[in-house]
């Protein structure tokens, strides 16, 4: 970065993780072989790609930040990587994953970004098959909560939705540049092959939102527009619960008998 003349970006929440130890843990647990093909988004000055290719894998890093391209293409030069300057927000990832049927996404996620991201990749990118992603520690645990857990919350239910997610590791701040003020973890996703309830998303999540919009009121009151009094019974559900108390499983039933 000193020769180049670079600083990291606070607008793009840039925390290079420096310490080489680290990224090869990320590679690891990323469960990547010889030739598997492996979406990077935001491979900054490419330390984790290293890491990466020493297991032969075959990247696509994706890098919005225009300054750091060059430097990225010049760290991975004669590697099998392909860097593609673009938001991961806005790009076609139909055209640019079409080369491989499933792919797998690694991925040091800025923190203001990364639920939202992660979010739209499980819902629109089939091709993406699971993912290891650097988040936020709290972040993480909102991603990967199951029911009983304080963490849990609409992203967890939209995740269950697509996939298992799971945080597989903790990661100190000490190995980022800058350090930051959060500790991170990292969550791992495998995509379902099938939606694991028959019920479609796009019928369950208003009532996530109506629900979690209103979490501290019993699910009979805030779904009272939604939901008519017989038909908690007709899904097994107590019209006194809390949101923060139901599955996936019960969403779907309570979303077949909603209006």
């Amino acid at each position: 970065m000193e020769r180049h003349g670079l600083e990291p970006r606070r607008a793009l929440g840039q925390n290079f993780v420096v310490d080489p130890n680290t990224v090869r843990r990320i590679a690891r647990l990323a469960e990547v072989s010889d030739g598997d093909p492996v979406v990077e988004i935001g491979p900054g000055l490419g330390s984790l790609t290293l890491a990466l290719a020493e297991l032969g894998a075959d990247i696509l890093a994706v890098e919005a930040d225009r300054g750091l391209v060059p430097v990225l293409r010049e760290v991975v030069a004669g590697l099998p990587v392909r860097v593609v300057e673009a938001d991961a927000r806005e790009v076609d990832w139909d055209t640019l994953l079409a080369d491989h049927e499933r792919w797998t996404l690694v991925a040091n996620l800025p923190y203001n970004v990364a639920t939202p991201l992660v979010l739209d990749l499980l819902r629109e990118v089939p091709r993406i098959g699971s993912m290891l992603v650097m988040v936020q520690r709290e972040v993480g645990e909102r991603l990967a909560a199951k029911v009983g857990d304080k963490a849990i919350g609409i992203p967890s239910i939209l995740v269950a939705y697509q996939g298992v997610a799971e945080v597989v590791a903790r990661v100190p701040p000490t190995v980022f540049h800058p350090v930051p003020n959060v500790e991170s973890v990292l969550v791992r996703i495998t995509r379902h092959r099938e939606p694991p309830v028959a019920i479609p998303l796009d019928r369950i999540e208003p009532l996530l939102r109506t629900a979690y919009g209103q979490r501290r009121k019993m699910l009979r009151r805030s779904l009272s527009n939604m939901i008519d009094p017989a038909d908690f019974a007709a899904a097994g559900v107590d019209p006194q619960a809390r949101p923060e108390t139901l599955d996936l499983d019960a969403w779907a039933r309570l979303a077949g008998q909603s209006r």
